[in-house]
């Protein structure tokens, strides 16, 4: 069920809300004339925010963030310690009588089963955000979960990283649909001024990429030659991402594509026809 508009004077919490997503999503919020309030590890100044500080990754802090706020958006994420972000979430929203938690999460979440020591170190993340939408969806807060493809942020620094090298390894198989993170942005800002909505249909980019053509595509545009060798990955985690369950095909709603973001954040031309060795 889709969320319906309501209305509330109270502010909307942010958690993550100085990140890639979260800056975007506080930036719509105030352009809709909500009141916000963050809750960050760094003190920050900002004029109309008001900002908290302490760790959800801790708990530090979270009891103060949580008081007297109705509806949460919950953007803070990382490699790892998904799941206890969300515990301490939960246990301080429930005490302060939250009504509605909004949660960004990943598609695949469900989708990719995480067997062993391989599975953990590379896709531990998804087990992770998994895990946090079982402690969201069973606080007895309402709730609501949009599962999203990986942002085009992600993927550039990552193929920024893999760029210093003189040979790339890119995982045989592996297939991508990144997404532009203000599309995801107006969706949530949409799901936090709604009613709860349980699980939500996923958001994912316009195209589907082989992670092979996602760097040469950054190559290009950034007027970089490098050699790319395919690599086998094993195990089951990564038997379910060749088979696409990191993608959503039949959600491909995104408007702006991988080369788009490159020309804008790099310039060049990332279509264009170069040698790759």
């Amino acid at each position: 069920m889709e969320a319906q508009t309501t209305t509330t004077s109270a502010p909307i919490l942010i958690t993550g809300g100085t990140g890639t997503l979260g800056r975007l999503v506080v930036a719509r919020l105030r352009d809709a004339g909500r009141d916000i309030r963050v809750l960050s590890r760094a003190a920050h100044e900002d004029q109309g925010i008001e900002f908290v500080t302490g760790d959800i990754g801790t708990g530090d802090g979270v009891d103060v963030a949580v008081r007297g706020i109705e509806v949460v958006v919950h953007c803070a994420g990382s490699a790892k310690g998904d799941e206890e972000k969300a515990w301490h979430l939960v246990r301080a929203a429930s005490k302060a009588g939250v009504r509605h938690i909004v949660y960004i999460s990943v598609v695949g979440a469900d989708r990719i089963p995480i067997a062993g020591r391989m599975d953990r170190a590379m896709f531990g993340y998804f087990g992770a955000k998994h895990a946090a939408e079982e402690a969201i969806a069973g606080s007895g807060i309402p709730w609501t979960n949009l599962r999203a493809t990986q942002f085009f942020d992600l993927s550039l620094t990552t193929a920024q990283a893999m760029a210093k090298l003189p040979v790339l390894p890119v995982p045989a198989g592996f297939r991508f649909q990144p997404i532009e993170a203000g599309e995801v942005a107006d969706r949530l800002v949409e799901l936090a001024l709604g009613r709860p909505a349980g699980l939500v249909p996923a958001i994912g980019g316009p195209r589907i990429y082989d992670w092979a053509d996602l760097i040469r595509g950054y190559l290009r545009a950034a007027g970089k030659r490098r050699a790319i060798v395919r690599v086998p990955v094993f195990g089951k985690a990564a038997a379910a991402i060749r088979e696409g369950a990191n993608l959503a095909p039949d959600r491909a709603v995104g408007r702006r594509t991988w080369e788009d973001f490159l020309a804008k954040r790099l310039g060049g031309d990332a279509t264009a026809t170069q040698l790759q060795w």
